[in-house]
């Protein structure tokens, strides 16, 4: 990659990336992206001063956007933080695309990677959500083999400044809580659980590329027209509970809800012909609902 855009807060983690960036991308040359969300008045403004200054002084693109992000998240009916998510990467888009920029490397570390796996956990996830974080599209994340603690020595050894949001300290958020509280007692337990919990996504993502692998051999046949679910070909499979999660993936069905079509299903294949009635059942989705009708599991129109 010759043209890469460096997103850069001006916390530690992302001026850790700034710092190395030509070590981490030999022969690139790079801009930087600063968002300004607008959500600590000062402390914002003072960090896209100090991102823009350091910019200045090694002669390196300077791209600015300030976003009004609770007005936004207020109108799309998101949380800030989910907000600030999807403002950030929709203008890291724009600006690859009216820039010539081929990636965008960002500062999540190994303690981030972490942080994301037991925040999946926690929620409920599939196989997927096991996997941690990773590259995608543009979106490359040079520093998920690095910890926090790394980060924080390499910065000291070199005097190399950054900003410190006032907001990490704020255990409201459950990825602060995470850090700020679970994490210290699992270092008391393991030292060396980031490490390890990164060991382990690396083993999960690989059962997940073999069960993956499996659900595309055997995916044909099982959809109809307008994606209608086929049931009787679904039951029909060793491991038809993973194919038929699969399948209702992108309805966001609940993990209580999943539950209960796995249940009926259940019974719907094991008991004798005519003895469980599925027609007509529904399960709701996340802003949408399928329904079983002549053995077709398809949205609710």
């Amino acid at each position: 990659m010759d043209r890469i855009l460096l997103a850069v807060s001006g916390g530690i983690d992302s001026m850790y990336l700034a710092n190395r960036a030509p070590e981490l991308f030999p022969g690139a040359r790079f801009g930087v992206a600063h968002c300004n969300f607008g959500l600590r008045g000062e402390e914002s403004d003072g960090d896209e001063a100090f991102v823009r200054a350091w910019c200045g002084r090694r002669g390196l693109p300077f791209h600015l956007k300030r976003f009004d992000t609770r007005a936004w998240a207020a109108e799309h009916g998101q949380s800030i933080e989910m907000a600030a998510r999807e403002l950030r990467y929709a203008w890291f888009d724009e600006l690859c695309r009216e820039h010539g920029y081929e990636a965008v490397a960002v500062a999540h570390n190994a303690d981030d990677n972490a942080e994301t796996l037991i925040l999946n956990l926690l929620r409920g996830t599939g196989t997927r959500g096991l996997r941690g974080m990773g590259d995608r599209d543009r979106i490359v994340r040079p520093l998920l083999g690095t910890t926090r603690e790394e980060i924080r020595t390499w910065m000291q050894e070199h005097g190399c400044g950054w900003r410190e949001d006032s907001t990490n300290a704020d255990n409201a958020p459950k990825r602060n809580r995470i850090r700020n509280e679970v994490f210290p007692a699992f270092a008391r337990i393991n030292p060396s659980f980031v490490r390890t919990l990164g060991d382990d996504m690396r083993r999960f993502a690989r059962v997940d590329d073999i069960a993956d692998a499996w659900f595309r051999s055997v995916r044909d046949g099982l959809t109809g027209e307008g994606g209608a679910i086929r049931i009787p070909a679904v039951l029909a499979l060793e491991h038809w509970e993973y194919a038929l999660w699969r399948l209702v993936e992108p309805y966001a069905l609940s993990g209580p809800t999943f539950e209960k079509l796995v249940a009926l299903l259940r019974r719907y294949r094991e008991e004798p012909r005519g003895t469980v009635t599925i027609g007509g059942k529904v399960f709701e989705g996340n802003g949408t609902a399928l329904v079983i009708e002549n053995e077709l599991l398809m949205p609710v129109k």
